[in-house]
């Protein structure tokens, strides 16, 4: 036997090729378990990410939220009680296929409607609060989602507490035509006789807040707030740039470019929001009048 036989006999073979894993192998692997953010590109975990209130750990960047994830987030543990849940949007106008989407929207989201109401705490202090979801019909307003808001706003007159909405809208329902344009006006006019009588409101807007959304309720704030990045406006970039036929700033439309022209009275991250949300509370509201006294 030759010297090199006595090194080379009991060692296993090498493998020519690189080892293609099956689709078994493949599908052991959680999917979801990595978030790639859209603006630093950087990989984390899906969990820690959660943990972060879906701030990216990198960069800061705010992925979307849905309703149940904000009241989680940003109110008292278990304060939460929420009105008007079982309104359902019906179709005024016989939309073809409208009632069917509707009902795709539910089962996916969870929700009945593109807006979620209630009565709840923040550092203390009692409010009623309206956050809206993208996940349902893009936050899209229809009937209901002005109905649902404008009657949050009326019991925020009753109890005499502010009001809080966070939107998230592409803007008016197209499927319910005028209808759901006459939602503008019918919350304005609720958040007037609020204000009117005294009581405070604060909207925080979010990515996206578009539309008659924006020009209604989500700009009739006592105070005016957004999260980093938001998309903020009416018409979309590319109607207004072939309209007055000029190239727009690179961050139009976004909170930052609404915040140096004065639309916006402060850009907050999600991380601190309910910490000076409350401050602000704090200042209007006598001190020793909190919700659990």
């Amino acid at each position: 036997m030759a010297l090199k036989d006595l090194f080379t006999k009991n060692q296993p073979k090498k493998k020519k090729y690189a080892t293609i894993p099956t689709e078994a192998a493949k599908n052991d692997v959680p999917e979801g378990i990595m978030t790639k953010c859209p603006t630093c590109k950087k990989i984390m975990y899906t969990k820690e990410l959660i943990k972060n209130m879906k701030v990216c750990l990198h960069c800061g960047h705010h992925f979307p939220m849905t309703a149940k994830e904000r009241i989680e987030s940003f109110l008292d543990e278990g304060s939460f009680q929420e009105i008007n849940e079982n309104m359902v949007s019906k179709n005024p106008l016989n939309f073809p296929d409208y009632l069917e989407k509707l009902e795709k929207d539910r089962l996916k989201s969870k929700l009945n409607e593109a807006v979620v109401t209630g009565i709840g705490t923040v550092g203390g202090f009692k409010i009623v609060v309206a956050i809206m979801d993208s996940s349902f019909r893009m936050g899209s307003m229809g009937s209901v989602v002005g109905e649902k808001i404008t009657r949050a706003i009326e019991k925020a007159d009753e109890l005499s507490v502010p009001f809080i909405i966070f939107t998230a809208s592409g803007g008016a329902r197209m499927q319910e035509g005028a209808l759901s344009l006459m939602q503008m006006a019918k919350t304005s006019v609720a958040l007037k006789k609020f204000s009117g009588n005294g009581g405070l409101i604060i909207s925080i807007m979010t990515h996206p807040t578009t539309g008659g959304v924006s020009a209604s309720f989500a700009s009739l704030g006592d105070y005016n707030l957004a999260e980093p990045g938001a998309l903020i406006g009416f018409a979309g970039r590319r109607v207004i740039e072939q309209s007055i036929r000029e190239k727009l700033p690179e961050d139009f439309q976004t909170a930052e470019f609404l915040l140096k022209h004065g639309q916006l009275d402060a850009i907050i991250s999600r991380l601190e929001l309910a910490e000076k949300i409350t401050l602000i509370l704090d200042i209007h509201q006598p001190r020793g009048e909190l919700a659990w006294q």
